[in-house]
């Protein structure tokens, strides 16, 4: 087996547990290692440090998989790793029947993804070192979770960096293409052939549940209070009643209305419904992620409070806050408003609830400036648009969008729109999404709910 021996000079971060070794680092190898085939990684003393991967045409020349001594990555190394990956998903994550089932560096073999979606699985090689392994890794895959189908789904950019091709296609047995799965207690439908990435986003798992607090509690800002009162046998019945003491008979009344931007298939539109919504609006830029959302609203029996929208998050936005500061400028003028006059911008909605979970706006370190403007333009429109004492949901799921950065960036929004926001919740990604600390490339998720206060109070 060849060797890389490294610097004396480089940060010591393969000790640390981090599996990358970027060219730079290395001073010299021995040996002629095939592209994709495993070496021996050395200090400059000569000294093991662990057993990678090496592809000299990638800037990460080496990523570790074992710091002992390994022989093959043949599939009897994927059945063992595998078997820890089912341990730690059974213990985490044992009530749903879909998951990331490996997390590449979390789980101890870089480049590789594997999703789980009930007996299907989808899978994504990212560099040459696992796309070489593509057999032994679906015997091992079989041998762990006896599968009735495998996808692939490695038709992403990153792959062209390690010299290789996007591909896709069923790999095992014969994958259909949509899939129908569980989480939380809902029905999620997902195209695995033409959804994003694998298909679904499985890492805001535990984040979409957090927002049952927000989804009731808002009928007394309607006038509905519950009230004892006497039915036709003279029954006391504690019943929602309006102003006009009328029973509200919508079994909703205390539901907040919900605003959902960038909704994929409609996760988060799914999960407010079920934990008492009253409406939600269902947003994305694509008529395909809005179809998909429709099939699993309408799957999950919530049609009727679900409205959809196609349209660019950033100008759906920008046009509500037009509307409302239109309508606002006309209630201020009071008698001296021409109302005879249409309004111009159109729009003008609030909500209680607004969720904010786009994609990844800096994927490389030079693209953090313009995502900055993309993050604090959307949280500052989009908290201009959540009524009074509601809450602002907000994510990002750029690594180069550092944690404190993204807090920084709606703050700054926060300032600018007038609005005092208070943190309720700071979350990363699920627990099928472990973290290696001092890996801080798996920690890319961040996911806050904000209660959004003017200064009237």
């Amino acid at each position: 087996m060849a060797s890389v021996i490294l610097q004396r000079s480089r940060k010591k971060r393969l000790e640390q547990g981090h599996p990358w070794v970027y060219k730079s680092e290395i001073e010299r190898v021995e040996g002629d290692p095939a592209p994709g085939s495993l070496v021996e990684v050395l200090d400059h003393r000569g000294r093991f440090l662990a057993t990678g991967y090496y592809n000299a045409a990638s800037q990460i020349t080496v990523r570790a998989v074992s710091f002992t001594p390994l022989e093959a990555m043949d599939a009897g190394f994927f059945e063992r790793r595998f078997r820890e990956c089912l341990k730690h998903r059974e213990r985490f994550v044992k009530d749903e029947n879909a998951y990331r089932f490996v997390y590449g560096e979390a789980d101890f073999l870089p480049g590789l993804i594997v999703d789980r979606f009930g007996d299907v699985l989808v899978i994504q090689l990212l560099t040459l070192g696992m796309d070489l392994c593509r057999e032994a890794i679906v015997e091992a895959l079989v041998a762990v979770l006896r599968p009735a189908g495998i996808y692939e789904r490695s038709d992403v950019p990153i792959r062209e960096m390690e010299g290789l091709e996007q591909v896709k296609g069923p790999l095992y047995g014969t994958p259909p293409r949509h899939v129908t799965v569980t989480e939380n207690g809902l029905k999620i439908r997902v195209d695995i052939e033409e959804g994003q990435k694998t298909g679904y986003f499985f890492d805001q798992r535990e984040n979409r549940a957090s927002i049952r607090p927000l989804m009731t509690g808002w009928g007394e800002r309607s006038g509905i209070a519950l009230q004892d009162v006497p039915d036709e046998a003279g029954e006391i019945r504690r019943l929602p009643v309006n102003r006009n003491g009328k029973e509200v008979t919508f079994p909703y009344w205390d539901g907040a209305t919900v605003l959902e931007c960038f909704s994929h298939t409609g996760s988060f539109t799914l999960h407010a419904c079920q934990y008492g919504a009253k409406k939600v609006t269902c947003l994305d830029i694509s008529e395909h992620a809005i179809e998909s959302a429709k099939a699993n609203v309408e799957l999950n029996g919530f049609g009727d409070r679900v409205e959809f929208v196609v349209a660019d998050a950033f100008d759906y936005l920008r046009s509500q806050v037009k509307g409302l500061a239109e309508r606002s400028a006309r209630a201020a003028a009071g008698a001296k408003a021409d109302t005879s006059v249409p309004m111009t911008a159109g729009g003008g909605r609030t909500w209680d609830v607004v969720i904010l979970d786009p994609p990844a706006f800096a994927k490389t370190r030079s693209a953090v400036k313009g995502a900055c403007r993309g993050y604090k333009d959307i949280n500052l429109h989009g908290m201009k648009l959540v009524n009074e004492g509601g809450y602002l949901v907000t994510a990002s799921c750029s690594y180069h969008m550092r944690p404190d950065l993204f807090l920084e960036t709606i703050r700054e929004a926060a300032a600018d729109a007038g609005k005092i926001l208070r943190l309720v919740e700071w979350r990363a990604a699920g627990k099928d999404h472990p973290q290696i600390l001092g890996v801080d490339e798996g920690h890319y998720l961040k996911f806050a709910i904000f209660e959004v206060r003017s200064k009237n109070f």
